[in-house]
């Protein structure tokens, strides 16, 4: 059945209320089947499946700058004890260190190590003075040496116990995205915050915080296998247009009324062709993996880029897609992709292009919207779009 089971609303349901309602309504077993696919895309999607513990501070110049200290430590805290546990001696961590910033579109990453230890272990052994000085010791590296005071760092102990670093820019987009991602404000301090229950609602990775982990290299896992079968049937073993492919995925989703909830409507829209995109991927990039490249590198990457382009332009334009769904939804008069000065193309101009090439119509009742799926500094590009707005 190509529908959500009943019942469905834009908020997850728990197991138990699943099974509850289920036994209520007498849902046939296709629809609970069905049910219970869609609570496994969520059991799993929760941070604590791809960490144990994060914690994040601001750095300050004796940590950033290695020409001020050779010090090369971070100074650590009771929660980071917490999250390594108590060291013995030195510990070592396999780590890999990865420093963001909008400028660049993708991360600077390097392998390494940091050691967790305890500055005065020996003396408490060797002289019993009973003090604590926790410390986690860093090599100089790429990441490590572009980092600046007032960076935003970020330790997150993997389930594999490997740590990542993450270093992002200062006041970046990106490192707003992240202390969102981890449950952490943006007024850090420089000391260490630290969080280890990951299991709120406020940890459950949906479409946006699936954006921002794929940005520090985690491959959020998501498939929706009951519809595969149903994909290839329509559409065979070829990507269609995505906005061909975003009204399919509106279609599964007949319940879905945006007039209720027009935010939720457009992200449950994006979260389930996203779902859906990927598990279509997986198994047609899984068949042409399986054919292999014959040891021809160039073939590998090329056919890895075009996967990477695609994901991105996809996602910008399936955004686009509802949006336009949204507008017609909701009988919003638009124009979109039409074009205005110097050949450029608005993602929307609202009423029309008509009222906005009229030069009797007031240009203050005119609106431009620029979609993007991640800007950074890229909202810049939409100043020049529309010069009457």
């Amino acid at each position: 059945m190509d529908r959500d089971p009943p019942g469905h609303s834009l908020m997850p349901l728990c197991g138990r209320d699943i099974l509850a309602q289920a036994l209520a309504e007498n849902w046939p077993k296709a629809d609970f089947a069905k049910a219970l696919e869609a609570l496994n895309w969520r059991k799993a999607s929760y941070l604590s499946q791809y960490f144990q513990g994060v914690a994040a501070k601001k750095l300050s110049a004796v940590e950033a700058d290695t020409l001020v200290s050779n010090q090369h430590e971070f100074n650590g805290v009771e929660g980071l004890r917490d999250m390594l546990g108590e060291p013995v001696g030195k510990h070592g961590y396999e780590a890999q260190f990865l420093y963001l910033t909008d400028s660049d579109e993708f991360p600077i990453v390097e392998s390494g190590f940091l050691t967790w230890y305890d500055a005065r272990q020996r003396a408490r052994i060797e002289r019993g003075v009973m003090r604590y000085e926790y410390r986690l010791y860093f090599p100089t590296n790429t990441a490590s040496q572009l980092a600046n005071e007032g960076d935003t760092l970020i330790i997150a102990k993997k389930p594999d116990n490997t740590l990542l670093a993450i270093i992002a820019e200062a006041e970046t987009t990106i490192s707003r995205q992240l202390l969102w991602l981890f449950g952490f404000t943006n007024d850090l301090h420089p000391s260490f915050s630290v969080r280890q229950e990951l299991e709120t609602e406020q940890d459950q990775i949906a479409f946006a915080s699936r954006f921002v982990l794929e940005s520090i290299g985690i491959d959020v896992e998501t498939s929706a296998e009951t519809f595969l079968d149903a994909m290839l049937q329509k559409f065979g073993k070829a990507f269609p247009k995505t906005s061909v492919f975003s009204a399919y995925a509106r279609s599964t989703l007949p319940d879905i009324n945006p007039q209720d909830d027009y935010d939720a409507a457009l992200m449950v829209w994006m979260e389930r062709e996203e779902i859906l995109f990927r598990t279509m991927e997986k198994h047609i990039i899984g068949e042409r993996l399986a054919q292999g490249f014959g040891g021809d590198v160039d073939d590998f990457i090329a056919f890895s880029l075009s996967v990477q382009n695609r994901r991105k332009s996809r996602a910008g334009l399936a955004l686009e897609n509802h949006l336009e769904a949204l507008f017609s939804e909701c009988s919003i008069s638009y124009s979109r992709g039409a074009m205005t000065e110097h050949k450029s193309k608005p993602d929307f101009i609202f009423p029309s292009i008509e009222h906005y090439h009229d030069n009797d119509f007031e240009p203050n009742n005119l609106t431009m919207l620029g979609v993007k799926s991640s800007c950074k500094d890229r909202w810049r590009q939409v100043l020049t779009e529309a010069n009457k707005i």
